[in-house]
């Protein structure tokens, strides 16, 4: 499939008050960049940190500030402004102005375009991080999200007051991201996903535990790909520190025991299961009560084996179409496909790890096998593999689709 970009999309871009304002003068030029239209409304605060003559010289179009501005209300240019937009993206969306939006207040220029108009409306909060955590703007937010707003972050990192922690503005790549991804192809509209990721860690005592490298970020981007599919997603996650995709429903677990609870008990409620997560394969077989002392001699741990997620959905009397992962570091193919058979999975991604491959790099390569046939998936960021393996994954539906209807 050919990339996808946001050529002729017309993105109204809001600025609220905040330091991150800085960032959304770098978004106007990436808005552009990827092909949409894009034009902006600043609040009063906002023109505190930037000026809206940089807007206008980045956005090529008059920068609007002012609900009170004659010129363009002699034509009612809030409704012509809220009319004309097909995307509204809020950044960054302060802890006032997302208290505003969630009270529908029509005060100024920004929070009247929202009530105004019919385009989707996505908002990039930016506080600092006890605001963020705050129950207020957690409630704000979810009433949002009830109303179907798009909550794109935040990341989490070192803010400008110092502190450290959840409320930085995702950046500008990664929000044009994020708006490219709503206009692909939603080739798993209607179907619900099951996605696992990252490790197991078994625990030895109360501080040591047996665990292994994945990062979880091949899962976290599968999930954030199948979203954009369409996909209602459900996301299964060991321990790994990384931010939700925004729309994907996060179950968080930490042994291989807890992993198999959780996926069992939705699996089949589910259309599609995708086990990305390095699921570790023993425990010690008793965890000890205290913490373990050195004694000068050997310590030998008992191991048993932790249960068999895929092997356990494959044997569900009405399973979901699974998907498995295969982790090789030698005779990639063969033992792939040996799974794939052994398992009774529909298709399985084997990745080559080791040597700066797979777990502890930001990019993989994928081989994808099935019953009778084989895709190489090429070298690429983890995101882009997603959505590639989203895409075949939704071709082997319709094969399979069409094999059941056959006469």
């Amino acid at each position: 499939m050919s990339e996808v970009r946001l050529d002729g999309v017309r993105v109204l871009l809001g600025v609220g008050g905040g330091i991150a304002a800085y960032k959304s003068a770098d978004l106007v030029r990436r808005l552009r960049d990827a092909g949409a239209e894009v034009r902006v409304v600043m609040t009063q605060n906002a023109t505190r940190f930037v000026g809206a003559l940089t807007f206008q010289a980045l956005s090529g179009n008059p920068v609007r500030t002012s609900l009170w501005d004659e010129s363009a209300e002699a034509a009612m240019g809030h409704i012509e402004l809220a009319r004309w937009a097909d995307q509204i993206l809020i950044a960054p969306a302060s802890a006032d102005l997302l208290a505003q939006l969630a009270q529908g207040r029509a005060e100024d220029l920004l929070g009247t375009l929202v009530l105004a108009t019919a385009a989707p409306v996505s908002v990039a909060p930016a506080m600092n991080q006890q605001m963020w955590a705050h129950p207020a703007t957690q409630g704000n937010l979810e009433i949002l999200r009830q109303r179907g707003v798009l909550v794109l972050g935040p990341g989490s990192g070192s803010q400008a007051c110092g502190e450290v922690g959840e409320g930085r503005m995702l950046e500008p790549v990664e929000l044009v991201g994020q708006l490219v991804a709503g206009h692909r192809p939603q080739v798993l509209a209607g179907l619900r996903v099951l996605v696992s990721a990252g490790p197991t860690f078994e625990d030895i005592d109360p501080v040591r535990f047996i665990g292994n490298r994945s990062s979880g970020r091949m899962g976290f981007a599968i999930a954030a790909a199948a979203r954009d599919a369409g996909a209602t997603v459900q996301l299964v996650a060991g321990p790994v520190g990384l931010a939700t995709p925004a729309g994907v429903e996060r179950i968080d677990v930490r042994s291989a025991r807890q992993m198999r609870d959780a996926v069992i008990q939705r699996a089949a409620a589910n259309d599609i299961f995708i086990a990305a997560a390095a699921v570790g394969d023993y425990r010690p077989e008793a965890c000890a009560p205290h913490k373990l002392k050195k004694s000068g001699k050997p310590l030998a741990l008992e191991l048993i084996q932790n249960p068999d997620i895929l092997a356990e959905v494959s044997a569900l009397p009405d399973r979901p179409f699974l998907i498995g992962f295969a982790a090789e570091t030698e005779d990639l193919e063969r033992h792939a496909r040996d799974k794939l058979q052994r398992k009774g999975l529909d298709l399985i991604a084997a990745n080559q790890v080791g040597e700066s491959q797979g777990f502890e790099s930001s990019e993989n390569a994928l081989l994808l096998l099935w019953a009778d046939g084989r895709e190489q998936l090429a070298q690429a960021d983890k995101a882009t593999l997603a959505r590639r393996l989203v895409e075949h994954i939704a071709l082997r539906l319709q094969a399979r689709a069409k094999a059941q209807s056959a006469p």
